[in-house]
């Protein structure tokens, strides 16, 4: 659960900014980003926002926002994986819509070449040492086969081919959880070694081919000019490193467009905007 709560705090980010729209369901005049294709039948961790969300409103009602239990629920799942601890910035209000269309276009795909990935996180504010930090949240969680199937069996360049040649026994033994027909619901962990504790394998996995998806191998494979690749070292050459820059980037990422003063609201109910 700790992935599924940091990647929710990551998928509101990056439709309409840090304001609980990712929460939302299906209303009158509100289509759900919880249907869009990188959503459906993939983010998890709602009815834990819920009973975070019942207990304040007991406790002080209209007084802390579902985008603010966000951002804390994952630094919270963070930590309590290993990983750094930061002071959350609080302060945001609810929106009062959603965007499916927005989850659908500005969510990065596991299929994104480096390019991509590089003009997503630029269209968010956010740079290549952005992009690299918050790719190591890829150190917990799993995917499903359907995110990744194309990183074993459809290998369109020779550079894709010479990354995934140096795991070979990686790939056979995703194709084993995962063949080429079926299966697409099966899951894998995104960090074979140490899926369930926050640290800087997932950077020392990619340089060695072992990335899960298509966009993990890319940022080493893809790299023109050696500036990624150079933070990759680095963070798996030192976790203090990786730690530091981790909590920057998400601080930086939790404060894209916030909802602050009058804008928005405080949800009552995270699901649905206030009466």
């Amino acid at each position: 659960m700790a992935a599924a709560l940091l990647r929710l705090h990551f998928h509101d980010c990056f439709v309409l900014g840090c304001d609980a729209s990712v929460l939302l369901d299906d209303a009158a005049d509100i289509v759900s980003e919880k249907q869009a294709g990188p959503n459906i039948n993939s983010l998890r961790g709602f009815e834990v926002i819920d009973q975070i969300k019942a207990a304040l409103e007991e406790a002080c009602p209209l007084t802390v926002s579902c985008a603010d239990i966000l951002a804390v629920a994952a630094r919270d799942a963070v930590e309590l994986r290993g990983g750094p601890g930061w002071e959350v910035d609080l302060g945001r209000r609810d929106s009062l819509e959603a965007s499916f269309s927005d989850a659908n276009q500005f969510i990065p795909a596991p299929n994104f070449t480096l390019e991509q990935l590089i003009a997503n996180f630029h269209s968010h504010g956010l740079d290549i040492q952005d992009l690299v930090a918050l790719s190591g949240s890829h150190t917990i969680g799993r995917s499903r086969c359907l995110s990744f199937k194309s990183r074993i069996y459809n290998l369109q360049t020779y550079e894709e081919q010479e990354y995934y040649d140096r795991s070979y026994v990686f790939r056979r033994t995703l194709s084993s959880i995962c063949p080429e027909s079926g299966r697409d619901d099966a899951f894998a962990p995104l960090d074979f070694k140490t899926s369930r504790r926050f640290d800087n394998q997932y950077f020392h996995n990619i340089l060695q081919g072992k990335g899960l998806l298509e966009s993990d191998g890319a940022l080493v494979s893809e790299d023109p000019d050696g500036s990624v690749v150079r933070l990759v070292w680095a963070y798996a050459l030192s976790q203090p490193l990786f730690f530091r820059d981790f909590v920057s980037s998400v601080i930086k990422m939790g404060n894209i467009n916030v909802l602050t003063g009058e804008e928005g609201e405080i949800r009552r109910n995270c699901r649905f905007i206030n009466l």
